[in-house]
């Protein structure tokens, strides 16, 4: 239920975010979720895609620096107070969270959220112990791409 996700180091400069998600594209990779911490001078592009080992190694070939984390997709409920009641059991068991940023595609009618935990085995088995949904990577993978 690990979801390998990309992260990008990039110049903070025109175009530079264009040209890495013109590369995945001419390359056939598909982004379902990305986000971008950025900083004055440089920036960080994280990507769950549906080829991450293809789409890191294609990057590097054109200058990027790039490397592959695992994260997890959970399922939360899309109302107030969803996402604090599974931060609620997450901070119980003395998990503690890197990152996390929302996710673009719906599985269902639950709101995807991406977290990316200090230990995800740890993180993924209080997460199901407690009913919370973790998404397959092939859900991640096959769902159908909107627009």
């Amino acid at each position: 239920m690990k979801i390998t996700q990309m992260s990008v180091f990039i110049e903070n400069t025109e175009g530079r975010l264009f040209e890495l998600c013109d590369i995945l594209g001419k390359n056939n990779i598909n982004i379902k979720a990305l986000t971008l911490a950025e900083s004055p001078e440089f920036g960080i592009v994280r990507l769950v895609v549906d080829k991450a080992e293809n789409a890191v190694e294609i990057v590097k070939k054109h200058g990027f620096i790039a490397s592959l984390a695992q994260i997890a997709a959970v399922e939360v409920a899309d109302d107030p107070g969803g996402l604090a009641a599974v931060l609620k059991v997450l901070s119980e068991n003395k998990i503690n969270i890197e990152y996390m940023y929302g996710f673009v595609e719906k599985a269902s009618d639950k709101a995807l959220m991406v977290f990316k935990f200090e230990d995800i085995d740890k993180a993924i088995e209080v997460l199901c112990a407690n009913s919370i949904p973790v998404v397959a990577k092939e859900t991640i993978s096959c769902a159908k791409k909107r627009i």
